[in-house]
């Protein structure tokens, strides 16, 4: 199996970056081939200037992230959730990689795009200072329901597992060792 991590925190210095690299450790064990993209070593322009008006020219990094996101089994995304939603630099990677006539094709007459992604699946390792409850009930679990269903799904990855963790502000170092054993075991189980 073919397992991609995109790691979505800038900071390097983070706990998500310690959650992927956590991720890959024990991915490492039990396939052939993992690799991280962290979104904050990619050099490109977050902003969709035109749209699905106009196509951007990719830059070599978005291209060599398009080749491996299409390579990909299993796609790990690591990020953490900022005003209910996701780092903005991550969503500038989305808005530019996940083109019409790369990751779906606009099928004219249909309702529905053409998934250029099928028979992949996905995991969401997402942190937050916000607990699980009020996360889901109160705000409706907005960068979730954007990535499983507005993005991945819309693409043709499914299923899509979720990892929650919160609440990170504050939190232990003891509870911060037990998800990173946590996360290392998904890895190792690849799920």
């Amino acid at each position: 199996m073919n397992v991609l991590i995109i790691n979505g925190h800038p900071d390097k210095e983070s706990f998500n970056n310690a959650l992927a690299n956590s991720y890959y450790e024990g991915a490492k064990l039990s396939t052939n081939f993992v690799e991280i993209i962290n979104i904050r070593e990619l050099n490109f322009n977050p902003n969709l200037q035109f749209g699905y008006r106009k196509r951007t020219v990719l830059e070599p990094d978005l291209e060599f992230a398009i080749k491996k996101i299409k390579e990909a089994d299993h796609l790990v995304w690591v990020l953490p959730v900022w005003w209910s939603g996701m780092p903005a630099i991550l969503k500038g990677f989305i808005d530019r990689v996940f083109l019409p006539g790369i990751m779906f094709e606009i099928a004219e007459g249909k309702l529905l795009p053409k998934k250029l992604l099928k028979n992949k699946t996905a995991r969401l390792i997402i942190t937050s200072d916000s607990p699980r409850w009020y996360y889901y009930v109160y705000l409706k679990s907005p960068v979730i329901n954007e990535l499983k269903k507005g993005v991945l799904a819309f693409c043709g990855v499914k299923p899509t597992k979720l990892t929650y963790i919160a609440p990170i502000k504050n939190s232990t170092q003891n509870f911060r060792e037990k998800w990173l054993k946590k996360v290392f075991s998904l890895g190792k189980k690849m799920i």
